[in-house]
């Protein structure tokens, strides 16, 4: 018998579009490199402008949780969007989304963030939450990004914020497996 140890199919292994490195080959993982192709061949981003597989480290309630940034794109030196994946609904990685942009960087929060299930989008302001355009037409091409540059700015976070935005991306990135159950999968990674 095959010795299962992921939730995910996996299908072997592939090369990332923005770095080269071999990553596990998953339907997810299609996903985000699509998502980096659109980036680069259709929005005109250079592949050295997109930082992919960020991680913010959280410990809440003795549960420690890594949360994913999938990329994010930087003008001048500048973060200015950050862009995370998550299969299903939109509405509900919008919030851990917006946590991530506030909290990734001391210098200020990240102006722009994109949820995007591969199929859509949904681009949003960072600082109020509200969604500015939906679709992957809508992901801000480079030329507009840069010259909206200028009037984006990475504010600073709110005194006593840090610690709520955190305790957010800790509750919605943690995965229970099973419930909270024994995992029918042998060794699994998840949960």
């Amino acid at each position: 018998m095959a010795k299962i140890d992921s939730h995910h199919m996996i299908y072997g292994h592939l090369q990332d579009f923005l770095t080269g490195e071999t990553l596990v080959d998953t339907d997810d993982e299609r996903y985000r490199q699509r998502l980096a192709r659109l980036l680069v061949e259709e929005k005109g981003f250079a592949k050295a402008e997109i930082k992919p597989r960020l991680k913010i480290e959280t410990l809440f309630a003795g549960r420690f949780v890594l949360s994913r940034i999938d990329f994010v794109v930087s003008l001048a030196g500048r973060r200015l969007m950050l862009l995370r994946y998550g299969p299903g609904s939109l509405v509900t990685r919008q919030r851990p989304a917006l946590a991530a942009a506030r909290v990734l960087d001391a210098e200020g929060i990240i102006p722009l963030t994109v949820v995007s299930n591969g199929q859509d989008a949904e681009v949003l302001d960072s600082y109020s939450g509200k969604v500015l355009a939906q679709g992957l037409a809508a992901i801000p091409e480079r030329r507009e990004l840069e010259r909206q540059a200028a009037s984006l700015e990475n504010r600073p976070l709110p005194a006593g914020r840090r610690e709520p935005e955190l305790r957010i991306l800790n509750a919605f990135d943690y995965e229970a497996c099973c419930a909270g159950d024994p995992c029918a999968l042998p060794n699994a990674r998840e949960g």
